[in-house]
């Protein structure tokens, strides 16, 4: 009897000593753990916690830690590309701003400074100011859109619409300009009627936005073409041009915001920079999707897709 309660007590000093090894070993664990998880916050967000155990909490507990160090370091990203954005956007917003507000005030001081101007002359100047100003505040509501589009303050209801209508209409809009340009209009829209799911609104300043960005840059290749066709499930409108053409490192810059091509700063490539940017939130408040491919010299297409519907 004694010797069994002796091997009791042996065990349970055992088994007390055991805990104790590895209750040790687990704070000298975690220790470890929140040191190294405070440098990698203070000065290494790029490491990863790692450590060799066979506790199998412990590793879990290392996957969610090492999951969560990766979302911080995309959201670092994230933010220094949102704030390069910004920077990059107040700049354009004030050179937008800035040119069009130094003409107008240049032709106010011209009539302030010169009384005897001709009534004729005084009219001129005067629709200029009033042109200029007209430019200025179109260029703010489009501030607002984006604005309201990216916060989702603008409601867009999707409804059946009639595809091959609206594109027609869009492209009917721009053929003066077209033909006063010298270009050619090519359109293949098919006679059998197509429904994608969208807003008329929406597409449809969509569809003018891409149209004019064809003409504004494409208008060296002499043509500028819609088409639209579709798929089992999509349906898609094409509107390309065969001008200079967007290279291929520019072709994913060009729907952020206030990105604008090279020449767009030129008189005659004036643009805000926040077309495409809206055009890219319109469709994807529809449900759709928009890209680009461009081959410069050859044809720089934009296709709209939507859902389609029976």
């Amino acid at each position: 009897m004694t010797a069994i309660l002796l091997v009791l007590i042996g065990m349970l000093l055992l088994l007390n000593i055991l805990q104790w090894i590895y209750r040790k070993k687990r704070a000298k664990q975690l220790s470890y753990m929140i040191d190294k998880l405070t440098s990698i916050m203070d000065s290494s967000p790029q490491e990863q916690l790692l450590l060799f155990t066979e506790d199998r909490e412990y590793r879990r507990l290392l996957n969610t830690i090492n999951r969560l160090l990766s979302q911080n370091r995309q959201s670092i990203a994230g933010f220094a590309r949102t704030e390069n954005a910004m920077r990059r956007m107040l700049a354009n917003i004030s050179h937008d701003l800035k040119t069009p507000l130094t003409v107008v005030l240049g032709y106010i001081e011209t009539l302030n400074r010169q009384p005897d101007l001709s009534s004729q002359e005084r009219e001129r100047l005067l629709n200029k100011v009033h042109m200029k100003a007209i430019e200025i505040v179109e260029l703010i509501n489009r501030f607002f859109d984006l604005a309201k589009l990216e916060s989702g303050d603008k409601e867009i209801p999707l409804t059946r619409i009639h595809i091959n209508e609206m594109a027609r209409n869009s492209m009917l809009m721009f053929y003066d300009m077209i033909e006063s340009e010298g270009l050619q209009a090519v359109i293949d829209i098919p006679d059998t009627p197509l429904y994608a799911w969208g807003n008329e609104e929406a597409l449809s300043r969509a569809l003018n936005n891409v149209l004019s960005n064809a003409v504004r840059y494409g208008a060296l290749g002499k043509v500028i073409g819609l088409n639209v066709r579709s798929n089992d499930d999509r349906v898609l409108i094409e509107i390309w041009d065969k001008g200079k053409g967007i290279h291929e490192r520019e072709q994913a810059l060009i729907f952020e915001r206030m990105y604008t091509l090279e020449d767009s700063r030129n008189k005659s490539f004036q643009g805000s920079g926040l077309g495409l940017t809206i055009t890219k939130r319109l469709v994807e408040l529809m449900g759709g999707e928009i890209r680009v491919t461009s081959k410069p010299h050859e044809q720089t297409v934009f296709t709209i897709s939507l859902k389609r519907l029976s």
